[in-house]
């Protein structure tokens, strides 16, 4: 019955898995959503805080130099489309090439604004879908924002190839009467803002641990010798599960330290040949000539003059 779902990496469709993986110049949050820098430098004890922004889902370091912030505080901080509110997720000690000063504590006045916003961000995206699909453009939107301090409307969109909006940009000018932008994002981006439950039954890890998206690769996965089925090893977006950079250092490092698949060595004066390395198992899996398999863990095996000999 196990044979039956057995993987071989001579069936693989390279085409489909090609698909999986991160495409080359794809937009991302990560391209496009960057503070703006302090200009002058930071005395050595002015706290650095982690803030995050609500309708990317994205972090971010900022210094303020007038006082102790709580976590959960709003505050007003330059972005590169414009000054917005982000909430303050902590301090922290460590920095970076780009640190944002923060303005301000946020006021009343800009949290009751930014309840109103986001009221009329609800109304905008109704009628930007319905302007898309009367423009029939090729497009998905994903979320709409409003700047605090800024007159601009922001709006967030994935798609499969380039698209020509500046039809709908006029429509949408037209209706709102202000600045209006619209940015194409990727899917793993579109993810990170909508959240959801992984095939674990998780929080989306783009969503909930950690908003960097580092590329992922077939190759992670067979490195770590999981199944290549497209459907275990990819997430909603349609891209290989961001997990699966995780441990992929750790599993480089440890292959490095034991024998590869298809060494030949000799033991009990038999030739053997490594057929299996489980990495999280610790134990390696070898074949002899005779047909015979030995299964030994990892503290078995050692390397002397450049070659692998068992104890």
């Amino acid at each position: 019955m196990g044979d039956e779902y057995e993987d071989s990496y001579d069936e693989i469709d390279e085409e489909e898995f090609a698909a999986l993986e991160d495409r080359p110049g794809e937009e991302t949050f990560d391209d496009s959503v960057i503070v703006q820098p302090v200009e002058t430098g930071l005395e050595p004890d002015t706290p650095v805080y982690r803030l995050r922004l609500s309708y990317s889902n994205e972090t971010f370091l900022a210094a303020f130099r007038d006082g102790v912030l709580d976590a959960g505080a709003k505050v007003l901080v330059p972005t590169r489309y414009g000054r917005d509110l982000a909430q303050v997720m902590g301090r922290v000690s460590c920095s970076a090439p780009e640190i944002a000063l923060i303005e301000r504590p946020a006021t009343e006045e800009d949290l009751q604004k930014a309840e109103y916003n986001s009221k009329q961000e609800e109304e905008a995206f109704g009628i930007c879908r319905e302007k898309i699909e009367k423009h029939r453009l090729e497009m998905k939107l994903v979320s709409v924002h409003y700047l605090l301090d800024e007159p601009k409307i922001l709006f967030f969109f994935t798609a499969e190839n380039r698209v020509d909006f500046r039809e709908l940009v006029k429509d949408l000018v037209s209706i709102f009467r202000t600045r209006i932008e619209l940015r194409q994002i990727g899917v793993r981006d579109e993810s990170r803002v909508v959240g959801g439950l992984g095939v674990c039954g998780r929080g989306y890890c783009c969503h909930m641990v950690s908003d960097k998206l580092k590329p992922v690769s077939i190759k992670m996965a067979k490195d770590q010798n999981l199944s290549l089925n497209s459907m275990k090893i990819s997430g909603p977006c349609g891209r290989l599960l961001c997990c699966l950079a995780y441990e992929h250092g750790f599993y480089c490092e440890q292959r490095r330290l034991v024998p590869q698949e298809g060494t030949r060595l000799y033991y009990d004066g038999v030739s053997w040949k490594v057929t299996e390395v489980n990495i999280a198992a610790g134990r390696i899996t070898m074949n002899a000539e005779d047909s015979r398999i030995l299964i030994l863990p990892f503290s078995r095996f050692e390397k002397t003059d450049n070659r692998w000999t068992v104890r």
